[in-house]
C-alpha cells in the first residue's frame, strides 16, 4: 500500500486483524488516552448514529445485549444515553462477572432504573436491539445457555444493530463460532476488520458502516507499515490505477495490444463475453484467437477486434495457432481459458512460455490443476494472474493446509506458493500478491452468480493489464472492483435476476462513469 497523508482515505482503505487492532488501541492508551474517555467518545458517536437510524418516534423501545467486556461497556453507555433521551430501555446481561469499567456503567444504569434481565426473552417486544455481547478478538465458541439465548434472539423479527462485530463472529476469518447474532446493521469501530470481507460473515453483518473515532494516522502506520497490508479497493484507489487520462498524443498500440485465446464450438459464448469485457477496458488493440468455425460469429459481435481463426480439433477446440500468431511476445497481455475446453491444453502449455502478463481463467486453470500449479508456474518468467472461484481454487491448490473459509489467508498463501497474483472470486473477491499484500473488493451483488460473468471479468482484467501500468496487482483489483460495480448498477436497474453476463458487459461503461463521478465528488 502506498500511504497517503490523508487520514480519512487511509481509514477507509486499511483492513486490520484482531491483533493489529489490539496493538493500535494499545498505542493510543499508552500515549495517555483514558479508556473511559475513549469509551464515552465511541458510545457517543454510536448513539448519534443509532438515534438517526432508529428515531424515538418510530422505535420508542430498545433492548440492549450487554457482554462482560468493553463492548458491553459501550452498549451500557448507549443504553444510558438512549434512556436519558426518552427511549424505553431494557438490558439483557447474562454475565455475573464484568470488567471493572463495564461494571461501573452497569451500576449506574441500574441506578437510573433501567431494568436488567439474565434472560433475553423479556426483550422480545422491544422494537429494535443493540448487540454489545462481544466485540473484536472473540475466539471461543458460544455454547450452552448463551448460544440458546442468541438463537432465540435470531428468531425474532426486529432489527438488530451490532457494535463493532456481530457477537459470535471471528474477527479475522469471519467464521461463526458456534452461533452468532444475525445483525441488520453493524457499526464497525475505528478500522475495518477482516471479517467484513469474508463470505462466512456476510449473512450476519447486515449493512456495515465504519465509525471513525479518530485513530491517529501515526498509530496506524506504526503497526501496519512493516507488514504486508490488506486494503479495500476504494474509488480513490481505482482512479489511481485506471489508465486515465491518456496522453494527448498517442496511438492504439501505445494503449496496449491484448490477445484473447478462448472459445470452442461447444462454448462459443465464452469468447464473446470475454471480448465484451476487454472491449469495455478501452484497450488500444484487441485480437481474439478462436476456432475457425467461430470467426464470423465473433466478427459480428466484436467488429473492431482482429479475429484470428485457428485450425480446430474434431471436437471444435483450438488445435494450433496459425502463422499470424507465431510471435506471441508481440502482445502486451494474454487472456487464456474461457470456453476453451481441455482439448486445447497444448495451446495453454504453449502460452505459458510467453513473457507477457498472462491471465488464466476457466479451462486454462483446469489444465494448470492437472499439471500441478506450483511446479508449472515455477518455470514462468512473466507475471501470471489466476482467477479461480472456490471450486477451481481447491483443484489448483489441493495440498494447502489452511481454512478455505478464510478467503484472505487462502489467497495470500496461494500467491506466496505459486508466485502468481491470485484473484479468489467470491461475494467479496480477494486479490493477493506474492509479497503478501491483499486488496479486497468491498461490495458486490449475488446478481453476478451467473454463468459467463467470470468471462467478462477475465476480459476486463486483461484489457486493463495490457494498458500502461506500474502496479499490475492494483490494476487487477481495479478491474475486479469495476466489474462488481457494474453488477451493482445493473442489479439496481434490472433486479438481481435480470443481470445476465451479456447485460453485465453493457453496464461496464456506465459503471466507469459512476466511479469517475464519485471520485470527482470526493
Amino acid at each position: 500500500m502506498e500511504w497517503s497523508n490523508n487520514r480519512q482515505e487511509t481509514i477507509e482503505r486499511v483492513v486490520v486483524s484482531a491483533e493489529q487492532m489490539r496493538q493500535i488501541e494499545g498505542r493510543i492508551f499508552s500515549a495517555g488516552m483514558p479508556v473511559e474517555a475513549l469509551m464515552e467518545k465511541v458510545a457517543g458517536l454510536l448513539t448519534t448514529r443509532i438515534v438517526a437510524t432508529y428515531s424515538l418516534e418510530n422505535f420508542p423501545s430498545v433492548g440492549v445485549l450487554v457482554g462482560p467486556g468493553h463492548n458491553g461497556g459501550d452498549a451500557l453507555v448507549i443504553a444510558r444515553e438512549l434512556h436519558l433521551q426518552g427511549y424505553k430501555v431494557s438490558i439483557f446481561c447474562p454475565f455475573s462477572k464484568l470488567k471493572p469499567l463495564t461494571g461501573n456503567h452497569a451500576s449506574y444504569a441500574r441506578s437510573l432504573g433501567i431494568p436488567f434481565y439474565d434472560r433475553a426473552h423479556p426483550l422480545k417486544n422491544a422494537q429494535f436491539l443493540i448487540d454489545g455481547l462481544f466485540g473484536f478478538g472473540l475466539t471461543r465458541e458460544l455454547s450452552g445457555e448463551l448460544a440458546a439465548e442468541v438463537e432465540e434472539i435470531n428468531s425474532w423479527s426486529q432489527p438488530i444493530a451490532s457494535i463493532d462485530l456481530p457477537s459470535g463472529i471471528h474477527t479475522d476469518t469471519g467464521a461463526v463460532l458456534g452461533t452468532a447474532v444475525k445483525a441488520t446493521q453493524t457499526f464497525c469501530l475505528g478500522l475495518w476488520k477482516r471479517a467484513f470481507f469474508q463470505d462466512a460473515a456476510l449473512s450476519h453483518c447486515g449493512r456495515a458502516t465504519l465509525i471513525d473515532f479518530g485513530i491517529p494516522l501515526a498509530d496506524i502506520r506504526a503497526i501496519l507499515e512493516p507488514v504486508p497490508t490488506i486494503e479495500r479497493v476504494t474509488n480513490a484507489t481505482m482512479r489511481e490505477h485506471l489508465p486515465l487520462p491518456r496522453p494527448p498524443v498517442t496511438h492504439k498500440y501505445k494503449q496496449g495490444h491484448l490477445l484473447l485465446i478462448c472459445g470452442s464450438r461447444r462454448y462459443c459464448g465464452g469468447a464473446i463475453l470475454t471480448g465484451l469485457g476487454a472491449r469495455a477496458s478501452g484497450v488500444g488493440m484487441l485480437s481474439i484467437a478462436v476456432p475457425e468455425s467461430l470467426k464470423l460469429l465473433l466478427v459480428s459481435h466484436l467488429p473492431e477486434a482482429l479475429i484470428v481463426g485457428c485450425p480446430e480439433t474434431k471436437t471444435g477446440a483450438i488445435a494450433e495457432f496459425p502463422d499470424v500468431l507465431d510471435d506471441l511476445e508481440q502482445f502486451s497481455a494474454i487472456v487464456c481459458g474461457p470456453g476453451l475446453t481441455l482439448d486445447a491444453r497444448s495451446r495453454v502449455r504453449e502460452i505459458l512460455n510467453v513473457n507477457a502478463p498472462l491471465i488464466l481463467d476457466a479451462d486454462a486453470l483446469n489444465c494448470l490443476a492437472q499439471w500441478g500449479t506450483t511446479s508449472t508456474l515455477a518455470q514462468r518468467q512473466g507475471e501470471t494472474i489466476l482467477t479461480p472461484h472456490l471450486g477451481e481454487f481447491k483443484r489448483l491448490f489441493p495440498d494447502f493446509n489452511y481454512p478455505l473459509q478464510d478467503a484472505i489467508a487462502s489467497a495470500q498463501n496461494a500467491a506466496a506458493q505459486s508466485g502468481a497474483i491470485i484473484v479468489l472470486k467470491g461475494a467479496r473477491t480477494a486479490i493477493a500478491h506474492p509479497n503478501g499484500s491483499v486488496k479486497i473488493v468491498p461490495e458486490s451483488t449475488p446478481a453476478l452468480a451467473r454463468g459467463g460473468s467470470g468471462d467478462v471479468l477475465a476480459g476486463l482484467i486483461g484489457g486493463l493489464v495490457a494498458q500502461p501500468t506500474t502496479d499490475i496487482a492494483a490494476t487487477v483489483a481495479t478491474a475486479a472492483a469495476w466489474h462488481a460495480r457494474a453488477g451493482l448498477l445493473a442489479a439496481g436497474e434490472r433486479t438481481e435476476l435480470g443481470v445476465d453476463a451479456h447485460t453485465l458487459g453493457q453496464f461496464l461503461t456506465p459503471a466507469l462513469a459512476e466511479i469517475l463521478a464519485n471520485f470527482l465528488q470526493s
